[in-house]
């Protein structure tokens, strides 16, 4: 399980690379008048601000339940989590799109371009070396599976959307170099403006990716499917239970996950040993799984989990 502090370290440490990024490439584009580079600077902004809101998300989520909100406020941070895909998407490509769009219209040469190599070469480091942290954390949750399928099955958003934005950056940078290069080289500054809009199309299609994700945990998917056979599965093993139905859940957070069971207790079972088989199979899912804080069990027949099912599917 990713713990809450291994996710705000991987937030932390793009949080202070993206800021003096930032601030380096706005300081560079002002020097140099590169496009590119202005794009950079605006892209690195818009992460800088991006890791604020899942730092607020963060600090939001872990907020306990109330009667407003008796399973909690773990979404919160998959809301955060969206508003940042979007502004990826409206600032990040958007702008950089205008200024491609704009140094299209009117090229200008640009001046002392030594200083935009030296400000990439400093930002690949530094988001080199976020991207690293970020990629460290994803992999010590994802197992054996494959890096998009993991990134499709993952419940936290504050790792796997660092991770998307320093691998978006890192692909800025080098079409950031590539369009300086050519204009110097060829004499082209058009080709400036051509990265910028580059540039732009890089940070769409991670938004887009990105908005898929965290919309789907936003609007309610399921745990994780070993975290539901395994509930299934403790609930098989009590005595007292003839057979488990079947088991909903919601994820309502990163480690936060509400499950309604369906069993058919034993016949001649009364209320008060059916209330403490309930309780036994809550304690043995509690002890084994941290991330339910929340489970209802209901004694269920066969037939009728069937028919609820069906109905659900005849929904869908």
């Amino acid at each position: 399980m990713q713990t809450r502090s291994a996710t705000k370290k991987v937030v932390y440490a793009a949080l202070a690379g993206n800021f003096a990024i930032a601030l380096i490439k706005f300081v560079a584009a002002a020097i140099t008048g590169s496009s590119a580079m202005l794009s950079e600077a605006v892209h690195s902004l818009v992460d800088t601000v991006n890791e604020l809101l899942l730092l607020y998300g963060m600090k939001r989520a872990a907020k306990g339940p109330d009667d407003s909100h008796p399973f909690g406020y773990g979404r919160e941070l998959y809301f955060w989590s969206f508003i940042v895909t979007l502004l990826v998407f409206a600032l990040g490509a958007g702008v950089s799109l205008y200024e491609g769009v704009v140094h299209l219209r009117n090229p200008e040469a640009m001046t002392n371009p030594l200083i935009n190599y030296l400000v990439l070469g400093v930002s690949i480091i530094c988001e080199g070396a976020s991207w690293w942290v970020a990629l460290k954390a994803f992999r010590a949750t994802k197992g054996k599976q494959g890096y998009f399928d993991a990134f499709r099955a993952s419940k936290d958003p504050g790792v796997f959307i660092v991770l998307f934005e320093d691998g978006a950056a890192l692909l800025g940078l080098l079409v950031a170099t590539l369009g300086i290069t050519g204009a110097l080289i060829l004499d082209m500054p058009e080709l400036d403006g051509i990265a910028s809009i580059g540039i732009s199309i890089v940070l769409a299609a991670s938004s887009i990716l990105l908005a898929r994700e965290t919309k789907a945990l936003l609007i309610g998917e399921a745990a994780q499917p070993h975290v539901r056979e395994s509930i299934m599965r403790i609930a098989s093993n009590d005595t007292d239970i003839r057979c488990v139905n079947g088991v909903l859940t919601v994820q309502m957070g990163p480690n936060q996950v509400l499950a309604a069971l369906s069993a058919e207790f034993c016949d001649d079972l009364n209320t008060t040993q059916i209330e403490h088989c309930i309780g036994r199979i809550e304690a043995a899912i509690i002890d084994a799984h941290l991330d339910v804080t929340t489970l209802f069990v209901k004694p269920q027949a066969v037939e009728m989990w069937q028919q609820r099912i069906a109905v659900l599917t005849a929904k869908d």
